[in-house]
């Protein structure tokens, strides 16, 4: 009898653990459609706005906070970074005036400002040239450099070519569904001797009518 009321608890217990499990939603898989109707369902987006935990990087140093940011695709942006629900950091970023609170050098600026609008809006390249490899779609212009999965038509890592001829990586990764679209949920962004680490919360989108 005991033997019998211990396999019921411990099967209620699998129950219960099961049923409040979250269930993994899967990825789409496009594999077959074509690259421009996947790009094209994304450039009606104007704006958009997601909160994020971030790590900045600095050879041996590294500080840690959350924010919120809003960018357009025009650049135009505000960004406000938190640090045990202090604010620690102000930037926005209006027709290529950069104001930021405390000031930054120009190495954090292009991560934060340029490189980041293109990292969000990896889909807006235009005039490119399309090789392929087994997995990949590459999607190369003289300012950057795209590879695309065949499968999910996400971004795996992406190139951004400054005017002064250095570069500035991107790697993304773990996709999730943010309701309005599916989008990697870690990027990781490296320039010079600095490297931002962004992991989205949340995400919203507003699109052209």
């Amino acid at each position: 009898m005991y033997r019998n009321a211990s396999r019921l608890f411990f099967l209620s217990i699998l129950i219960m653990l099961f049923a409040c499990a979250p269930k993994r939603v899967e990825i789409p898989v496009y594999e077959g459609k074509s690259l421009e109707n996947a790009l094209s369902s994304y450039k009606s987006i104007s704006s958009i706005e997601t909160t994020f935990s971030a790590t900045f990087e600095k050879e041996d140093t590294e500080i840690k906070g959350d924010g919120i940011v809003s960018i357009a695709d025009s650049g135009n942006m505000s960004m406000r970074i938190y640090s045990f629900g202090f604010l620690v950091f102000e930037l926005s970023s209006k027709d290529g005036v950069i104001k930021s609170d405390p000031q930054i050098d120009k190495n954090k600026s292009a991560i934060l400002t340029y490189g980041l609008r293109d990292c969000l809006y990896w889909w807006d390249i235009k005039n490119y040239e399309v090789s392929e490899n087994q997995n990949d779609y590459i999607l190369l212009n003289n300012q950057r450099q795209v590879w695309i999965n065949k499968k999910t038509m996400l971004p795996i890592k992406q190139v951004i070519f400054l005017d002064d001829g250095r570069e500035l990586d991107i790697t993304y990764e773990n996709p999730e569904n943010f309701g309005v679209f599916w989008y990697p949920s870690k990027l990781r962004i490296e320039f010079a001797k600095y490297t931002v680490v962004l992991r989205l919360k949340d995400m919203s989108a507003i699109r052209r009518s």
